[in-house]
């Protein structure tokens, strides 16, 4: 509709399979696979309800009737109500028992929880495929010598491929926060109005066993091992924080990554993807600006705000519930899933692409090696019999008429020419060149890449044979 707001994060950005994920159908279906679960464990535990009315439960628990609920709720303004009532028009055999001893938290908190175990599996399976995207990229750069920078300055050289393993460094620590959430999930499970399971208790005439025992079946009837210990009504809000925790440090890896590529596209060293037909500024037709990375960047911002919401949620709830977060979690709990969703995107499609030119990136090394020779030299001339003082002079004096002669008159480099001329050092202009190998000054960044390769992620890529090489496109 071009006459109201559409949320970009769903029109522009996110995959389908997140946006999915978050959809009335899955959450509204997830609803009646609770309400069919509880039944069949009640019924399992000694309840009085049929098969018959089981099986009326399950032929309707994809066809939600819309209508009917979207019309209950204007009457009763309570989502729960309205879907029980529509349920119990499509089923009025089962009608009596749908949603028997639950709270509305029952439906609203479990489905939440399931949803967000589905989305933290799509955001793990991404994060380890950009994390081999980034691998080959590493392995295949790993010996090609580039400019390190400190303070955005020339510092000593590294490789293409040991800088990425910085970010796949990142990534990997990310990873195991996502592991670590997945690994522990639980379910609200059946607790009851306010966590005490009273109604249940009454159902079961007294038998807390047996109220134990259905909290365990229908969590395990839903794929999972365990609910919380103990609830309010509600599952505990931290849960909330320490999820978009995790999806804040995969925000700040990836903003981290962008920024670099946006400053080695600057230096026309490293380029993100760029398309036949992109076009880079409206006025400017020769620009190739940055722009995945830079919307990157801009969503990464956005996650990076997030857990300062939910950390006010979970200090400010009121003894066993408040309904001040609702509204709240509507908000801020999907869109923090699409928007990594989107960053992730972005990531997978520019590591799939990124494209190298070695040859600036030496020209760059070629500018700035004879700085960073120096000591080399010095120490090489001073085995040679010279004075080391005496000759760290002679650097010093010819450093400085050499950065004068780039920086105030714009010429090249000459400070090699001026340490050849000079007879101090004792060495032949083909002996100083034999020096200048730039594969010399990258100490042990090939070995290192290498060893973290083979050490580190190998292993882990390993462990998710079948789940990683998911590609992107980035629509607009």
């Amino acid at each position: 509709m071009k006459d109201q707001y559409e949320n970009p994060l769903l029109t522009r950005y996110a995959s389908k399979e997140m946006a999915e994920l978050f959809s009335d159908n899955v959450k509204f279906r997830t609803w009646r696979r609770l309400w069919v679960a509880l039944a069949e464990c009640e019924k399992e535990l000694g309840l009085e309800i049929t098969d018959e009315q089981i099986a009326e439960m399950k032929r309707h628990m994809d066809d939600i009737n819309y209508d009917v609920a979207e019309t209950q709720e204007k009457i009763v303004r309570h989502d729960v109500m309205a879907h029980v009532h529509a349920y119990g028009v499509q089923c009025p055999t089962a009608k009596p028992i749908i949603h028997l001893g639950a709270t509305s938290c029952f439906v609203g908190d479990n489905t939440d929880l399931i949803v967000m175990h589905d989305a933290l599996k799509l955001v793990e399976n991404k994060l380890v495929s950009v994390i081999e995207n980034l691998s080959r990229f590493a392995l295949k750069y790993k010996d090609l010598p580039a400019l390190g920078f400190t303070h955005f300055q020339p510092a000593q050289l590294t490789t293409v491929g040991k800088r990425a393993t910085l970010w796949i460094q990142d990534l990997m620590m990310d990873l195991e926060q996502i592991q670590s959430i997945i690994k522990g999930f639980k379910l609200r499970g059946v607790k009851g109005t306010t966590g005490t399971g009273a109604s249940f208790l009454s159902l079961f005439n007294g038998d807390a066993a047996k109220v134990k025992a259905l909290d365990k079946a229908v969590c395990e009837k839903l794929g999972f091992s365990s609910s919380f210990a103990v609830t309010g009504q509600t599952y505990p809000r931290k849960f909330d924080s320490i999820v978009l925790n995790a999806l804040s440090l995969i925000a700040q890896s990836a903003y981290k990554f962008s920024n670099d590529i946006r400053l080695l596209q600057n230096l026309k060293e490293i380029e993100e993807p760029f398309e036949k037909n992109q076009i880079g500024s409206s006025a400017m037709a020769y620009k190739r600006n940055p722009m995945r990375s830079e919307r990157m960047g801009a969503l990464c911002r956005f996650v990076l705000t997030m857990p300062i919401n939910t950390s006010f949620t979970a200090s400010t709830q009121w003894f066993e519930r408040t309904l001040d977060d609702s509204a709240n979690k509507r908000i801020v709990m999907p869109q923090s899933f699409l928007a990594i969703d989107a960053i992730l995107n972005l990531y997978l499609n520019i590591s799939d692409g990124l494209v190298v030119y070695e040859n600036v990136i030496r020209n760059h090394i070629a500018q700035e090696l004879p700085f960073m020779a120096t000591e080399t030299i010095l120490m090489e001339a001073v085995k040679r019999g010279g004075d080391r003082q005496e000759l760290h002079e002679r650097i010093r004096k010819h450093s400085m008429a050499a950065a004068e002669r780039v920086k105030m008159h714009g010429e090249s480099n000459n400070l090699l020419d001026l340490i050849k001329a000079d007879c101090a050092f004792k060495m032949t202009p083909e002996e100083i060149d034999g020096l200048l190998d730039p594969q010399k000054f990258t100490g042990c960044a090939s070995v290192q890449t290498d060893n973290f390769l083979n050490e580190h992620v190998k292993p882990l890529l390993e462990q998710y044979a079948g789940r990683i090489g998911m590609k992107s496109e980035v629509r607009v």
